[in-house]
């Protein structure tokens, strides 16, 4: 039986243009470029007789030439959109979805994109950062995973605010 296809397949694509790109030697292709460029990949893995399909959605983020950040959600039919938030993956990503749909506002800045992200994540995880990972991505930086420290740090700083906003609504109620 053949193999299933799988990310190593794609990892090549995402590191380097795709070999058709029609300004390979000139500029670097665009983040929606690549997104595309993957989907059809998948898509041509779907239709190919006797080869699964990848079965992930996957999400691209990165830069546009503008420098304004881009997201990118590829499913493994051959579909992307694009995002300004978003979670995938795992039975609970629906209410993260929804929460960032709610809470997400244009203009946000590092420290609040931090914070409305594990605002998210607390939605759905009960544990603290035990089971939380997290990425930074900064324009022309390489990518960064938050240490434990930072992350931690973060998630206290968003439970206090979370904690504060209860006594707040609570003492709202008393007063009425």
């Amino acid at each position: 039986s053949p193999s299933a296809p799988s990310p190593v397949t794609l990892r090549p694509i995402t590191r380097h243009p795709p070999p058709h790109h029609p300004h390979q030697c000139e500029d670097a292709p665009s983040l929606e470029y690549i997104a595309r460029f993957i989907a059809r990949t998948q898509q041509r893995y779907t239709q190919r007789g006797g080869v699964r399909p990848f079965g992930v959605s996957s999400i691209l983020a990165g830069f546009g030439k503008d420098g304004q950040p881009q997201i990118y959600q590829i499913d493994p039919s051959g579909n992307y959109f694009a995002w300004k938030a978003n979670a995938i993956g795992g039975r609970n990503f629906k209410p993260m979805k929804e929460f960032l749909e709610k809470e997400w506002v244009e203009g946000l800045t590092e420290g609040d994109s931090l914070k409305l992200t594990v605002k998210a994540l607390l939605e759905v995880v009960d544990s603290g950062t035990k089971n939380m990972e997290i990425v930074v991505l900064r324009k022309g930086q390489p990518m960064q995973t938050l240490d434990d420290d930072a992350l931690s740090a973060v998630v206290t700083e968003v439970e206090a605010e979370l904690e504060a906003a209860k006594a707040g609504t609570g003492t709202e109620e008393m007063k009425e």
